[in-house]
């Protein structure tokens, strides 16, 4: 079989032959000097070989471009594989994460919780997920002296320890207040809580019902973006609510406060229902803003001060007791009742 010629070969073959038959047919013109023929002729050739030589420059582009491609496509499944292999670790530290919360020993719980925290920090689409079940853990039934439960003290000690650390770890993993927070809800409906704080943090909703807060709560100049769910709350400590700020609407309905509860330059920007409150200690919405109020069958028995700024007030059989300090709005009024009981109305 023949061997096969190249581009070159063909070009300077073509090239060649241009030159003698271009120097050849002007040489049978008279009016064109010997000297001049060679000189067209190599004009000719030239040009040729000048469009091979784009021809190949254009040829060496694109095998440059096609190689950076590939190369360019082979780094990034390099890429991609790293990333499911990190996919693939992370999802398995979750797992024995997970699992070690389940562990009997109060240490290894402890790291467990510790070790989900790292893993929302290092992984902020993890965040949402890891408070789930930071919540979800703090939900789990958790007998305890302080609540009145007939169980072993010392291990109610060391599980108490245990939620603490979880409780924690749910205020540092949330944002601080601020208009370029990330916000992210917590469900912790029916959990037994001690020292809950999310001081200064933004929450998207929150979920309190049915909930049993022991010794101090604070919520204190936090932000809280979503719905938020307080009903039937049991406090058996003081709540601090001053400086917070709810954007959306708040339910205290039925909530049993039996220590104080400071509300004091708090900022409701839709309705905050109290309906059917009971309060055994002082409370205070001094300074209070609200869209709307709901103060109806709520119970006072200590001293409250009730001078907040609301576009609409809600009353209806709101009983406080005389023998108490009660300051109320100006255009608000006490009805007395038996037993030393008032009822506030408003109006004279």
């Amino acid at each position: 079989m023949p061997e096969r010629r190249g581009p070159l070969f063909v070009t300077i073959l073509v090239a060649v032959g241009l030159l003698i038959a271009v120097s050849a047919w002007l040489l049978t013109d008279p009016a064109t000097s010997r000297a001049t023929s060679p000189r067209t002729g190599g004009l000719a050739s030239g040009a040729v070989i000048a469009l091979y030589a784009l021809w190949l420059n254009d040829r060496r582009r694109r095998v440059e471009e096609n190689r950076q491609r590939t190369e360019r496509e082979r780094h990034e499944l390099e890429l991609l594989r790293a990333e499911r292999d990190r996919e693939r670790v992370t999802d398995e530290r979750f797992a024995k994460s997970v699992e070690l919360l389940g562990h009997e020993a109060d240490q290894v719980r402890v790291g467990a919780l510790h070790a989900l925290a790292g893993l929302a920090r290092s992984n902020p689409e993890y965040t949402q997920t890891v408070l789930d079940v930071l919540c979800s853990y703090l939900r789990r039934p958790f007998p305890h002296p302080g609540y009145g439960d007939d169980t072993d003290e010392a291990e109610a000690r060391r599980e108490q320890q245990v939620r603490l650390a979880a409780q924690r770890q749910i205020q540092e993993l949330l944002p601080p207040r601020g208009p370029e927070a990330v916000v992210y809800d917590l469900d912790l409906a029916g959990a037994r809580l001690d020292r809950f704080h999310l001081k200064g943090r933004a929450v998207g909703r929150l979920y309190l019902q049915q909930a049993q807060l022991l010794h101090r709560t604070s919520f204190a100049d936090a932000e809280f973006h979503g719905r938020v769910y307080l009903t039937a709350l049991d406090s058996r400590g003081p709540i601090t609510v001053a400086g917070a700020v709810f954007h959306q609407k708040v339910k205290l309905e039925g909530v049993h406060a039996r220590h104080e509860v400071d509300f004091d330059g708090a900022t409701f920007e839709a309705e905050v229902s109290i309906a059917d409150g009971s309060f055994d200690g002082p409370v205070s919405f001094r300074d209070t803003r609200a869209a709307a109020v709901d103060l109806r069958r709520a119970r006072f028995a200590d001293h409250v001060d009730l001078r907040l700024a609301a576009e609409a007030v809600s009353l209806y059989n709101t009983e406080v007791d005389q023998a108490r300090e009660v300051r109320l709005p100006a255009a608000w009024s006490l009805e007395p009742l038996a037993g030393g009981r008032a009822r506030i109305r408003v109006g004279g």
